[in-house]
């Protein structure tokens, strides 16, 4: 972790965007200082009604999960080598707050829009998205940076799928702006993605066998969601997560071939099968990394997908 800490200026360079020409929500949102701001906000409505259900269902939970960005920041701060006092803004700290500013963006953009859309009990989604930040959440990683970031890397590749199909349906559903809204939300996932892929990448080469041990044992613990912890008012946590997922799957947004892509995709990028130097455990770990996929691929054609829509008090 210090040996990459020492390229860190370089990462951020290359994987994120200079805050003064991002994009920012506004870019993308009707212009609240124009005089045509209600007649532009009408039209966004009007397009709004074609969404199907389930959509608006995946749309509101993508939405929740951007908008816990306290969280990820909080638990990535954690990880072992990251020292806030001695970095003073460099380093990790560097990497985890830039980060965190473009990441912050996507929940900003999303529940603007979902406001204006006439369509979402806002009372209800932001009821949900304070317990989610409230719960917290455990995926497995502890503080040991090689497991965080074997998460990031899936995870990031996760979200991008997601709103790279989001905003594929949205403009099959005649909603050019929503559309180009994930679509670039998407965009951003992806160069973070290739960020985490990236650390992995060199730490095999620094530390192989150990960093080997971390993908097996997050494979087979299973990579859950940010939002795993997802409910309703007065619900119980995680009781919402499973019909959020059942939507996605309906929808083809989000499913577990994906995860299983996803996975091989990971596979692929690090070379799994090509890395030296590994210990006799770490091969055994290699063995069964190289196998998984192929596991995985049989369980999921026996899934059976709900093909009722659970009632969201999140949709009005």
């Amino acid at each position: 972790m210090s040996e990459l800490a020492k390229n860190m200026d370089a990462y951020v360079q290359e994987y994120l965007n200079p805050i003064e020409s991002n994009w920012q929500p506004s870019d993308m949102l009707p212009d609240s200082t124009k005089e045509n701001f209600l007649s532009e906000v009408k039209l966004l409505q009007e397009a709004a009604q074609e969404l199907p259900y389930d959509y608006w269902a995946v749309l509101i939970g993508d939405t929740i999960t951007e908008e816990a960005l306290p969280t990820y920041e909080s638990w990535l701060m954690a990880m072992d080598s990251v020292n806030q006092v001695e970095d003073q803004g460099q380093g990790w700290v560097q990497w985890i707050r830039s980060w965190t500013a473009e990441e912050n963006r996507h929940g900003n953009l999303l529940s603007t829009y979902l406001y204006l859309s006439g369509k979402v009990d806002m009372r209800a989604m932001a009821v949900s998205t304070q317990y989610l930040i409230a719960d917290g959440f455990d995926i497995g990683t502890s503080s040991d940076p090689y497991r965080n970031f074997v998460y990031t890397s899936f995870q990031e590749m996760a979200t991008n799928v997601s709103h790279r199909r989001t905003a594929s349906l949205a403009k099959q559903h005649g909603n050019p702006q929503l559309s180009r809204m994930c679509a670039q939300i998407a965009a951003d996932e992806l160069r973070h993605a290739k960020a985490y892929r990236r650390f992995v990448s060199e730490i095999f080469k620094l530390d192989p066998s150990e960093m080997m041990l971390a993908f097996a044992d997050m494979m087979k613990k299973k990579i859950v969601m940010p939002a795993h912890f997802l409910r309703e008012i007065n619900g119980q946590k995680s009781s919402l997560f499973e019909h959020f997922s059942d939507a996605a799957q309906r929808i083809g947004v989000y499913t577990t071939q994906d995860y299983v892509t996803i996975m091989q995709g990971l596979i692929q990028d690090w070379e799994v099968e090509k890395i030296t130097g590994l210990n006799d455990a770490a091969e055994k770990a290699r063995d069964y990394v190289a196998a998984l996929p192929a596991r995985l691929e049989r369980l999921a054609d026996r899934i059976k997908i709900p093909e009722l829509a659970y009632p969201f008090t999140w949709i009005a």
